[in-house]
């Protein structure tokens, strides 16, 4: 039922059902009227009557609230889709003649999560799982690749830096800019206003900056971060958009910087949070941040993730925990902040003869209290896992396994995960996901 004719009923109701020596409802093109008799009512009755026009004229408030209100809004996830590489027994293969690779956009609302629309567009596992970014409208997603096939020898890659602007309102979504970041443009953000993205390059060590106007990109500069001799890894915005963070994997650093409108400065600020940091988030409190670190995979020792309070003046790690198995790979803290989910190779990407191998990777759970980490749950998952997402309201969680091309559907109820056996398939490896940040 429409919900002008269910409020129309609901105001007959409201008036008391009229008869015709009380009056009359009137209902056109959707409004309804009460007509009182006032000739043949007598005065206890419209003083009655009168009662029931105000409750009337309230649910006609309330009608023209519900025709105001605005739509609900989509939930979707974005995920890029790498095609140019596979995971041969823990070799890292490239495909002969590769189909394109893809991003999908996946309806967080459906029961269980399904891909509604797919575009082709460059993509790399090198690099953390966050090298996707959506606009908080969720009108436009930027997808970097930090590696591509290498025309000379197409059997090896080499560093990209394309950053492709995807225009998710189209029908189907499309392609509608192509621009370029530094080499090995890697993990992306957008800050919550929705106006300004950086992009961390893995080879150069610099940001670069580009500026959003509707569904018009532009770039705005370079920040060199430490060089190539720092290298680089993901740059996460903190939500008052005035300050950001960037991993620096080569030299084992987080940096600060700066950000005034478009302008984005390093403030030489840096500090140290385990080896070879990648993968780091900010809660959507902008209270703090946790950083990954990917170095215990060769060795198969045990990799950590780290606690920076942003409250601080300077900002400072100040706890670091353990995750139970090598390469922190990737990471999202819940959009409460109450937990971080963590994915770990676990060895799952190793060749099986290797004693590092284990058959699956790991979903681990991590509590925030205060300035503490505290290991609460953990799951098995696929081999060679990547990124990992919350639905808005952090009851679901999606983890994406390169070696099987599918995520994994998990249900979080604050203190147990199950995985809900639902699997959602992928045109390709899934190397990266993201929500819009809001």
């Amino acid at each position: 039922m429409e919900a002008t004719a269910w409020l129309c009923l609901l105001r007959r109701e409201a008036v008391g059902g009229l008869t015709p020596r009380e009056g009359a409802i009137d209902c056109i093109e959707g409004a309804c009227y009460m007509q009182p008799n006032r000739q043949t009512m007598p005065g206890s009755t419209r003083r009655s009557t009168m009662t029931r026009m105000r409750v009337c004229r309230g649910l006609v408030a309330l009608m023209s609230l519900v025709a105001l209100a605005p739509p609900a809004e989509a939930q979707v996830a974005v995920s890029a889709n790498d095609n140019k590489v596979v995971n041969i027994n823990g070799k890292v293969t490239v495909v002969t003649n590769p189909p394109p690779d893809t991003v999908a956009v996946i309806d967080l609302k459906a029961s269980p999560p399904r891909v509604v629309a797919e575009v082709q567009a460059p993509v790399s596992v090198v690099g953390p799982p966050l090298s996707v970014a959506v606009t908080p409208d969720e009108s436009l997603a930027l997808v970097t690749a930090s590696n591509k096939i290498d025309p000379r020898d197409p059997t090896k890659q080499t560093p990209d830096n394309r950053v492709s602007v995807i225009d998710l309102k189209a029908s189907p979504p499309r392609v509608v800019a192509t621009l370029e970041a530094g080499m090995g443009a890697g993990g992306i953000s957008i800050n919550r206003q929705g106006t300004l993205a950086l992009v961390s390059n893995i080879v150069d060590g610099t940001v670069s900056v580009f500026t959003i106007q509707g569904k018009t990109v532009t770039p705005a500069g370079t920040v060199e971060v430490g060089g190539p001799k720092a290298g680089g890894g993901m740059v996460a915005i903190a939500p008052d958009g005035k300050t950001a963070l960037v991993s620096r994997n080569a030299d084992n650093r987080v940096s600060v910087l700066a950000i005034d409108g478009s302008r984005v400065e390093y403030t030489k600020r840096d500090m140290t949070a385990g080896v070879r940091p990648i993968v780091l988030d900010i809660a959507s409190s902008g209270a703090f941040a946790v950083v990954g670190s990917l170095a215990g995979g060769p060795s198969g020792d045990s990799d950590s993730i780290s606690l920076i309070d942003l409250t601080a003046k300077p900002p400072r790690v100040v706890d670091t925990i353990g995750v139970l198995g090598p390469t922190a790979e990737g990471l999202k803290i819940s959009p409460d902040g109450s937990v971080v989910a963590v994915v770990v190779h676990n060895g799952s990407n190793q060749a099986k003869e290797s004693p590092f191998y284990n058959d699956g990777g790991k979903l681990v759970m991590v509590r925030v209290t205060g300035k503490t980490l505290s290991r609460v749950a953990e799951a098995r998952i696929g081999h060679w896992p990547q990124g990992v997402a919350f639905s808005p309201d952090g009851k679901t969680v999606l983890v994406g396994n390169m070696i099987e091309k599918d995520y994994w559907v998990f249900q979080w109820n604050g203190t147990t995960l199950r995985d809900t056996g639902h699997r959602v398939k992928m045109n390709g490896g899934p190397v990266a996901i993201r929500t819009a940040e809001k």
